[in-house]
């Protein structure tokens, strides 16, 4: 995968990418302009036809030009489209299943404490999530009473998926839940940080680079 700007519209423009539709065209397209050249250069000087000669209607071919790139910006718009609703669905997942581990950790636990730490580490979660994929680096503490300091030269999500399952395997090691209810539990915790790596992956992955460089050009 080539890593680029898609803002750098000038540098786009003037790069020939080793598998550029461009590079490949090129041989043909100076032998159509030849062609074409030399087709007018006979119509208007060496035949000398009539005033309103056929290479007037030039412009008929910007107007189809006008319609294939209308096209390509559909193409763009759908991907657009695309990746816009793939994020939708995983934030729904990510809210779905937080909710699904905080009513199994309602009903396991019986000391509010243990239910206190989880109520302020889940959505706790969410909040990180939001801040690593949008590069914000505030709010080290989220909560006072619980400790949440966040290393923002390591992956920040990761922090705290770290602290969940830390505080699950705890609860096991204190006989507070079984294994059964750790592998239950396990399973949730597991689907926060597959959601926290789809999000990179939409947010890390451009829109191919030949494509981009072709609708620019």
């Amino acid at each position: 995968m080539v890593q680029y700007n898609p803002k750098d519209w000038i540098t786009f423009i003037f790069r020939f990418h080793k598998s550029d539709t461009f590079r490949q065209l090129i041989p043909m397209m100076i032998f159509i302009g030849l062609y074409t050249y030399g087709v007018g250069y006979l119509e208007i000087v060496y035949w000398k036809m009539s005033e309103k000669s056929h290479l007037s209607n030039i412009t008929i071919m910007h107007n189809m030009l006008g319609f294939v790139i209308s096209l390509l910006l559909v193409f763009r718009t759908n991907t657009a489209y695309d990746r816009w609703w793939e994020g939708r669905k995983l934030w729904g997942s990510l809210v779905n299943n937080s909710r699904n581990l905080a009513i199994k950790l309602s009903v396991i636990l019986k000391e509010e404490s243990d239910r206190l730490y989880f109520k302020k580490l889940i959505p706790g979660y969410a909040s990180i999530l939001s801040k690593h994929l949008t590069n914000d680096e505030t709010s080290k503490q989220l909560f006072t009473d619980v400790d949440l300091e966040i290393d923002h030269h390591k992956h920040k999500p990761n922090q705290i998926a770290k602290m969940l399952f830390q505080k699950v395997n705890d609860l096991y090691d204190q006989k507070k839940i079984t294994g059964d209810q750790l592998i239950i539990l396990n399973g949730e915790v597991q689907s926060f940080t597959e959601i926290c790596g789809a999000c990179e992956r939409i947010k890390n992955t451009p829109i191919p680079y030949s494509y981009s460089a072709f609708i620019k050009k």
